[in-house]
C-alpha cells in the first residue's frame, strides 16, 4: 500500500497521489517520516539530497530503504548512509536493477558454469563512470562475485560541462583496476566507449562473454569459447540491456527480502563497492597515479577540481 508521498512541488505531489492512491501528501519529507509509520521509503531524489534523506529515514525508523543511483555525491556521503542504516537496522538498496536483467543473468550462469574457464577481465564501455557507470561498475562486481578491488588508476577529460542530476560527469575516462583475486577491470566512457566494443565485456582463460556488442543486428548476448570460429548467440526473450521489467523484480525481490530480515543483491554494501571504484578513479585523475584502496579521501574529486578552477569545462548553452 502507497501510504505517503513528499514532493516539494505540491502540485507533484497532488498527480503522483491520484494517479497511485496515496492517501497522504506533504512537501517536507522530514514531516512525512515524522508523522507516518512507514515501512519501506523510496527515494526518487537527485544524487545530492540521498545522504541526508537516506540517513534521515533511518533514524525515523524505517526499515526498508530502496534509493536510486548514484549512491551520493561524496565519498563521505556514500558510507555515511551505509553505516547509518547498519546502525538503526534498516536494509538499504540501490537502483542498480541491470543485474535482473536476463542477458546479466545467462552471462553469469555461463560464467559460473565454466563457459569461458576462469575469468580474467571485465570490461565496459559506456558514455561515463558516474551516472551511467554506476550501473557498469555494479554489474562487474557482480560477475566477479562482489570482491574488493585493491587499486585504480585513471585519467579523464572534462571539457565540456556535463550536468547529469545536477552532478558533474566526464566527458571521457579510461580506467583500469584490480581485484583481490587478480581479476582487472577496464572501463572506458564518452568519445572512447567504442574501445570496449560492447556493453560489458567478460574475459576468460577459455573464451569470452559479451553483452550488447555494438552492431547492426547483433545479438544483446554472445559467446565465443577457445577454439571456436564463430560467436555463438545466446536467447535473452526480447529482453535487452534495458528491460523490460528490470526495476520491477529489483525492487519485488527488495520486498521479499525484506520480509525475510535478508540484504538484497543491491544492498547497500554491494553500492559501496562499485561506488568506491569511481570516486578513486576520479581520484587518481587527480593525483596523476594510482590509488590504491581503500580510498582515503572522503570527497568528490571531479567536482571539487571543478571548484577549485583546475577543471574548467565550457558551460552548457
Amino acid at each position: 500500500e502507497i501510504v505517503a508521498c513528499a514532493d516539494i512541488s505540491k502540485e507533484n505531489a497532488e498527480a503522483f497521489a491520484d494517479l497511485f492512491g496515496a492517501r497522504a501528501i506533504y512537501t517536507d519529507y522530514r514531516e512525512m517520516l515524522a508523522r507516518e509509520r512507514l515501512d519501506i521509503v523510496s527515494i526518487c531524489t537527485w544524487p545530492r539530497l540521498h545522504e541526508e534523506m537516506v540517513v534521515a529515514a533511518a533514524e525515523a525508523g524505517v526499515k526498508g530503504i530502496y534509493c536510486e543511483k548514484p549512491m551520493a555525491d561524496s565519498w563521505q556521503g556514500a558510507k555515511r548512509m551505509v553505516e547509518a542504516c547498519e546502525r538503526h537496522g534498516a536494509r538499504l538498496a540501490f537502483n542498480h536493477q541491470r543485474r535482473y536483467g536476463a542477458p546479466f543473468r545467462k552471462a553469469k550462469a555461463l560464467l559460473d558454469a565454466g563457459e569461458i574457464g576462469k575469468l580474467e577481465q571485465v570490461a565496459f564501455g559506456v558514455g561515463n563512470l558516474y551516472d551511467y557507470g554506476s550501473h557498469s561498475f555494479d554489474l562487474c562486481n557482480y560477475f566477479n562475485d562482489e570482491r574488493p578491488a585493491t587499486w585504480v588508476i585513471a585519467q579523464i577529460d572534462y571539457r565540456q560541462e556535463s550536468l547529469v542530476f545536477g552532478a558533474h560527469n566526464e566527458n571521457q575516462a579510461y580506467a583500469l583496476w584490480q581485484y583481490d583475486n587478480g581479476v582487472y577491470g577496464v572501463a572506458s566512457t564518452g568519445a572512447g566507449a567504442g574501445l570496449v566494443g560492447c556493453h560489458n565485456r567478460l574475459v576468460g582463460s577459455q573464451g569470452v562473454i559479451e553483452i550488447g556488442p555494438v552492431g547492426e543486428g547483433m545479438p544483446v548476448l554472445r559467446i565465443r569459447r577457445h577454439g571456436q570460429k564463430d560467436w555463438e548467440p545466446i536467447d535473452c526473450g526480447g529482453e535487452d540491456c534495458h528491460g523490460p521489467g528490470y526495476i520491477d523484480r529489483a525492487i519485488a525481490d527488495f520486498v521479499d527480502k525484506l520480509a525475510q530480515g535478508k540484504d538484497s543483491e543491491l544492498c547497500g554494501r554491494n553500492a559501496l563497492r562499485a561506488t568506491e571504484i569511481i570516486f578513486a578513479a576520479w581520484e587518481s585523475a587527480r593525483r596523476r597515479g594510482r590509488v590504491d584502496l581503500p580510498l582515503d579521501v572522503e570527497g568528490n574529486a571531479l567536482e571539487e577540481m571543478v571548484a577549485a578552477g583546475e577543471l574548467r569545462p565550457a558551460p552548457r548553452a
